[in-house]
């Protein structure tokens, strides 16, 4: 029960502050595609130093771990810092919002989606939750990313933009990728 409880509480959060927010990672890919287990869930959140000590009151120190001068460092740096749960060990990983290029592109293909029935939360489309798993594969070569990919494209394969991916694929340097998937499914399809 803590994840969806502490993805709520940071939905809460963003929206009572008015940070822009979207969830990506393997819990947006659970929304398009397959599930699995993850212990974290990826949000991309605008944060300026000015919503830090409010954020911080969502996440109090009797049951967060929540560090102010990461989070000051992360938005000065353009990096991330992590919101955790100790005794259940969740984390939250707060990528902050880059102003250009894909972040730009992803920021405004937002979905607003149903994590459970009774609340909504921003999250990124399934192409750029594909593009960056792409990335995280390039990365570090993890089959998770890729099994996360291909059950997003088996299971919501129809509402996909595979050119927007093509796209992305092209300037991000992740085409061979790409194409490896692509065959993948066509094999796997092939009767």
């Amino acid at each position: 029960m803590v994840p969806f409880e502490s993805l709520h509480r940071l939905v809460t959060a963003f929206e009572e502050l008015k940070i822009s927010y979207f969830i990506t990672g393997s819990v947006a890919a659970m929304m398009y595609g397959e599930p699995r287990f993850t212990n974290d869930v990826d949000v991309v959140a605008d944060i300026r130093e000015k919503d830090i000590p409010k954020l911080h009151q969502y996440f109090s120190d009797k049951e967060y771990y929540f560090d102010e001068d990461m989070v000051k460092d992360a938005i000065r740096f353009g990096g991330q810092f992590n919101i955790i749960h100790p005794a259940s060990g969740f984390k939250i990983d707060v990528v902050i919002k880059k102003s250009a290029g894909f972040d730009q592109s992803r920021y405004s293909r937002i979905k607003r989606l149903h994590p459970e029935e009774d609340w909504e939360a921003n999250y990124a489309s399934p192409e750029d939750v594909i593009i960056k798993k792409m990335e995280y594969f390039q990365i570090g070569e993890s089959e998770k990313h890729l099994r996360d990919i291909t059950g997003i494209l088996k299971i919501s394969g129809e509402n996909v933009d595979r050119q927007y991916i093509t796209h992305w694929a092209s300037k991000l340097g992740l085409t061979e990728i790409w194409q490896a998937i692509l065959s993948r499914i066509d094999r796997a399809n092939q009767p």
